[in-house]
């Protein structure tokens, strides 16, 4: 690995301070930020403007916001963004983390597609496949991705006289039921899911965002019944949020901590 360059390194960090705040800074608060020589800080921001990096605020001398360049960079990443692949990557990680099924998967109408998996090592595990379709109201990542739905958008694709199937004894088949669990995933904001759309598995799911903030995925952690506790269960809840989070922000959304 080479070594890092002192200069790219302060023009950086000046960039990244326009994400805090009301995202307009001046010189003075730059140097007491970064705690940088006035004239390293003069430098950095003169070249910053001249690159159109960052531009002055109309109306106050001395101030600055971002300017052009920063946002056509992060046009131009969000074109080469494949939400597969990146899904994929992450549920690696996060299958080697727990040794258990990961999915990512969409909503497409009432089901959801896996459009990433990556297996257990187990000789017990999940058998699926990316590109399966399930109904959403069976699944965690389903429920997951359901409950982001606006009510009215919710409301337009399940009404209160749907008939919701059953893949097993446990499933959800009342919308007013359904409703109820999805009002709970609401507040909690996680999934979870015991023996609803296999008898012998049980999910837990997170939502994950895109630089917009909207949900446009969720990723799950599938876990066979032997396997399966409550202390298990609330350590898979933390690592799928995790994962989701990571997830959200190779798609350029930016957590608030």
């Amino acid at each position: 690995m080479g070594r890092l360059v002192p200069a790219v390194t302060r023009a950086l960090d000046i960039l990244e301070l326009f994400l805090d705040g009301d995202g307009t800074l001046s010189a003075p608060d730059i140097v007491r930020k970064l705690q940088l020589p006035r004239t390293t800080v003069h430098e950095l921001v003169t070249t910053l403007a001249a690159r159109s990096y960052i531009v002055q605020v109309p109306g106050q001398p001395g101030r600055y916001r971002l300017g052009v360049r920063p946002y056509q960079l992060g046009s131009r990443y969000a074109e080469q963004l494949d939400l597969a692949a990146e899904g994929q990557q992450v549920a690696r990680s996060v299958a080697e983390t727990c040794d258990e099924t990961v999915h990512v998967a969409i909503l497409e109408g009432t089901d959801v597609i896996y459009i990433a998996k990556v297996d257990s090592t187990h000789a017990v595990r999940m058998v699926s496949a990316a590109g399966r379709r399930l109904p959403a109201h069976c699944t965690s990542v389903g429920k997951m991705l359901l409950a982001s739905l606006p009510e009215a958008e919710l409301a337009s694709r399940i009404p209160d006289d749907a008939e919701l199937v059953a893949m097993t004894p446990n499933s959800i088949t009342e919308p007013g039921a359904l409703r109820e669990a999805l009002a709970q995933i609401r507040r909690r904001g996680i999934a979870v899911e015991s023996r609803e759309s296999n008898p012998d598995v049980s999910c837990v799911a997170a939502p994950v965002r895109d630089r917009t903030g909207q949900v446009v995925a969720a990723l799950s952690i599938s876990v066979p019944m032997i396997r399966w506790s409550d202390e298990r269960r609330a350590e898979l809840e933390q690592l799928a949020a995790k994962g989701a989070v990571e997830l959200s922000e190779r798609l350029g959304h930016r957590t608030v901590l």
